[in-house]
């Protein structure tokens, strides 16, 4: 299925849409493939690190950390796509995104779902 067929898609991957609901209208799941997930870890590096800490000493937004955590999950999603586009996927449901406190050096990412093959109804 392509993406004209969904009619629109989203990030740099279209061909696989990604939502985080159960079903979509219109569309019926063909055949459930399975988990699948993007992961990656970022370290935080000693600038952010200060600038952090006198960040919340007056308050405001963390603008390096937030730039790197976007990145960081764009890069978590991208390997989701890929794995479900491997898997022979056209949608993955259910997604979601899990961050944790990776070792207090760093923060992990996991963008996870269920690939499945989509069919119009």
């Amino acid at each position: 299925m392509s993406i004209d067929e969904f009619g629109g898609g989203q990030g740099p991957d279209p061909d696989v849409l990604v939502v985080t609901t159960n079903d979509i209208p219109g569309y019926r799941v063909e055949r459930v493939l399975g988990e699948v997930f993007g992961l990656t870890v970022r370290s935080r590096h000693i600038g952010s690190k200060i600038g952090a800490g006198l960040k919340s000493v007056v308050g405001g937004e963390l603008r390096g950390l937030t730039k790197t955590l976007v990145q960081t999950r764009n890069q978590a999603m991208d390997r989701l796509v890929e794995q479900a586009r491997a898997r022979g996927a056209n949608g993955v449901l259910a997604f979601r995104f899990d961050v944790t406190d990776a070792a207090d050096i760093g923060t992990e990412v996991c963008a996870y779902g269920t690939a499945v093959v989509l069919a119009r109804e």
